[in-house]
């Protein structure tokens, strides 16, 4: 006579299985922890980590992690904050390399006093939104990325306004950043005047949601699908 719980084989069939492979190679994760194990330090070393408080540069970890465990919401919140502004800043160095100036957001770029290699690790703003692009094909949109970011955006910027130098700042080091996402207008020799501070950093951040990040959000829901759920692996117990 048996009693207690037995574990019983069924069907194939009857299991619910599904096994979640990687959907992100292990080259491309291995490829992007070299890239920052790189960057990082250089960096640090050359801007501060101010520096990080860009949200190029903020987007640039999100997408790092988020590709190491493949969490779409990471990724996702990374394409809403800087597909578009991404675009502005390959049409600006565009120019540039032309000799024509547009924006003025990568002039760094051209700057002598800034090594070469250091320069290039900054081309990164370039291959980044293909990369997302790539990253949004295999994980899915996360619908939430709207709200994450914009959050994310804020606190980025409360930071940046209240406790690192605006535009016109004497630093002892040049390359420490000031005027960080432009929260001062895009002249970094002096904050703009055409209206109070205060209102403009809101006008700013108002003016990225509505332009950016808000019509990246509705373009990426469109063209992307939801996010796969994780697989469970339910196994079946009979009781005798």
């Amino acid at each position: 006579m048996r009693t207690g719980i037995e574990a019983q084989p069924i069907n194939t069939a009857d299991q619910i299985i599904a096994v979640q492979k990687h959907r992100i190679p292990l080259a491309a994760k291995v490829a992007s922890a070299a890239f920052m194990a790189v960057l990082m330090p250089i960096y640090l070393k050359t801007y501060g980590s101010t520096n990080f408080l860009w949200f190029c540069d903020a987007a640039l970890i999100l997408t790092m992690v988020g590709i190491w465990l493949e969490n779409s919401l990471l990724i996702s919140m990374s394409a809403v904050g800087i597909l578009i502004l991404q675009c502005l800043w390959l049409a600006d160095f565009g120019s540039a390399c032309l000799g024509i100036r547009f924006l003025g957001l990568t002039t760094y770029m051209f700057d002598r006093h800034l090594s070469l290699f250091t320069r290039g690790l900054s081309l990164f703003h370039g291959w980044l939104p293909l990369l997302l692009v790539w990253l949004l094909f295999r994980l899915g949109y996360d619908k939430r990325a709207l709200a994450a970011w914009t959050a994310l955006a804020a606190g980025l910027g409360f930071v940046c306004y209240f406790f690192t130098p605006p535009a016109g700042a004497h630093l002892a080091n040049p390359n420490l950043p000031l005027n960080i996402n432009y929260l001062y207008g895009f002249d970094d020799q002096k904050p703009q005047t055409w209206v109070n501070e205060n209102i403009y950093v809101i006008i700013w951040l108002g003016g990225l949601w509505l332009g950016a990040f808000l019509p990246t959000h509705l373009a990426l829901r469109k063209l992307f699908t939801t996010p796969r759920s994780e697989a469970r692996l339910r196994a079946p117990v009979r009781i005798h």
